[in-house]
């Protein structure tokens, strides 16, 4: 299956994120607010979470759209990184109460119709000063759906599968699209590996192969000619999943289904250090 392009990720992203809304939401409507979903978020926090990113992305899509009403919230967007997500969703649901799992799908129905229209080549401006496509910002939520409803269902002990022909659309349009657009200032705070130059393939059943390189403390696609030095091999739902922390990448190793090869295997953990997600 060929890694989408944006036209093709403006076809598959939408209807996506409408399944996993409904899933997500036929969910979290079975459980009691006050349920302890994680360490630290209730499942009623874990829904105000994702209606704050909806918010969120709304607004970007629509400056005239009424902001995320949190004091400071605009001004540490910009200087957002990785290691601070969880800083400015702490803000967040410090502001912010309610829960509704309607206004859930509701506002991604606003966010689906906003976009319909738009060009899926266009970029919007996400934390950290990073340029994301639209369909990227779509994968991004969908991938949030998925790993929340892991949480919701894993501590209420409900059934929850996480789709890898869904999965894969984080690796293929949100984090493609951050690497070949700028990822501004999200992945700061971490000095560069010693070695000068890391090469890393991922590859998986569900999406064309993706090189990307490491050099000079900056992640790029890499050129054709470039040999990996390491193989990442994956099923996107376990590859998502050990990434954020759901499970450990011992489990996922030993599952078979994340995979490490290559010449230079022993490399992957200094590039996993620069090229990061929050866990």
């Amino acid at each position: 299956m060929p890694r989408p392009s944006s036209a093709d990720g403006w076809s598959i992203a939408p209807a996506a994120l409408a399944e996993q809304t409904d899933r997500f939401v036929t969910l979290v409507s079975s459980v009691p607010p006050d349920t302890r979903v994680t360490a630290d978020w209730t499942a009623a926090q874990t829904l105000t979470h994702l209606n704050s990113i909806v918010l969120l992305y709304l607004h970007l899509l629509d400056p005239a759209d009424e902001p995320l009403t949190v004091p400071g919230l605009a001004e540490r967007l910009p200087s957002t990184t990785v290691d601070t997500i969880a800083d400015v969703n702490e803000l967040v649901l410090g502001h912010l109460t309610g829960h509704d799992p309607d206004r859930l799908r509701a506002d991604v129905a606003r966010l689906l119709a906003g976009c319909a229209a738009r060009d899926p080549d266009e970029l919007v401006t996400w934390l950290g000063g990073a340029r994301v496509p639209l369909p990227g910002l779509l994968a991004h939520l969908v991938n949030e759906l998925l790993l929340h409803g892991w949480d919701v269902a894993r501590a209420t002990r409900r059934r929850w599968t996480v789709p890898s022909r869904h999965a894969v659309l984080f690796h293929d349009l949100f984090l493609a699209g951050l690497v070949r657009h700028g990822y501004g200032h999200l992945l700061d705070g971490v000095d560069p590996p010693r070695r000068p130059r890391i090469v890393v393939r991922f590859a998986s059943a569900y999406a064309a192969p993706m090189t990307l390189t490491l050099a000079a403390g900056q992640v790029r696609f890499a050129e054709p000619d470039e040999r990996p030095d390491a193989r990442v091999g994956f099923d996107p739902a376990t590859l998502n999943l050990m990434m954020f922390g759901r499970i450990s990448r011992a489990r996922a190793l030993l599952t078979g289904r994340v995979r490490v090869t290559g010449p230079r295997p022993w490399l992957l953990p200094d590039f996993l250090r620069v090229f990061r997600t929050p866990s």
